[in-house]
């Protein structure tokens, strides 16, 4: 019997756009409750307030950035009362900077990556998974990327931040053993977001060149795979997820329409 998202209160980092906005209304519509988190207020509002008018929802908005270990703990241990038990956590906030060489790239580029991708991740994390076996219940969702599994020229840093995320999923599945908490990853392939326009520095004819002549994967067909998996019976954990557009084979292997 699948689980039903009613009323199960669901805590969505980098909720303000792509894949988080998505997996917002993909839940909004099952009649979740969502706490949306992101550095960005304006948008997070805007996109409560959508919610609010089409679904009737309970949202919660928070200005955070995950890179800031005292304001992730201030903001969970903060929460209103009727807030404070989260069923589902979609470690969504991450991103990426530059295609520079390695040994060549900004280290403003790396500490900004890292402490996204990684730290943050463990952050809230670390904030809400006591609360999950506390009560016997929960799920935790990260999202990583092809790019930690394949390392790509220029992408170093960013594929070592998304290669932590899997392990990092895969370590705290078994640190949860024994509790009913579940612990999902899923890597997607290339997925038309703001994604490049925040790796070029907004530059959108060059972020837009990386889906040319091709069909990519959108924010709602990841959150399609993410209401797919914490919707399994209580008993099903999907574990690991690798999510491609038909036209990707591999981070080197993308067919393009000429």
């Amino acid at each position: 019997m699948t689980l039903s998202l009613a009323n199960q209160t669901v805590l969505i980092t980098g909720a303000s756009s792509g894949i988080g906005a998505a997996c917002a209304r993909q839940l909004a519509a099952l009649g979740a409750r969502l706490i949306l988190a992101a550095r960005r207020l304006e948008p997070l509002q805007a996109l409560a307030n959508d919610l609010q008018q089409q679904h009737s929802s309970e949202v919660l908005t928070i200005g955070l950035d995950v890179r800031q270990p005292e304001a992730v703990s201030e903001a969970i241990s903060g929460l209103p009362d009727n807030w404070q038990a989260i069923d589902i956590l979609i470690n969504n906030a991450g991103l990426s900077r530059g295609l520079d060489k390695q040994y060549e790239a900004p280290l403003d580029d790396w500490e900004t990556m890292i402490d996204t991708n990684v730290k943050g991740l463990l952050y809230v994390t670390r904030a809400v998974v006591p609360g999950m076996v506390a009560q016997g219940r929960g799920h935790v969702v990260n999202v990583g990327s092809i790019a930690g599994r394949q390392t790509y020229p220029g992408g170093s840093v960013y594929c070592a931040s998304k290669a932590a995320v899997r392990s990092l999923s895969e370590g705290l599945k078994l640190d949860l053993l024994g509790t009913p908490v579940r612990v999902t990853n899923i890597d997607p392939g290339l997925v038309e977001t703001e994604f490049s326009l925040v790796r070029f520095g907004g530059d959108a004819d060059r972020a837009k060149g990386v889906y040319q002549g091709l069909t990519p994967l959108t924010g709602d067909d990841v959150a399609d795979v993410i209401v797919f998996a914490v919707t399994r019976p209580a008993h099903v954990n999907v574990s690991d997820v690798l999510l491609l557009p038909t036209d990707q084979s591999s981070v080197f292997h993308v067919h393009r329409a000429e």
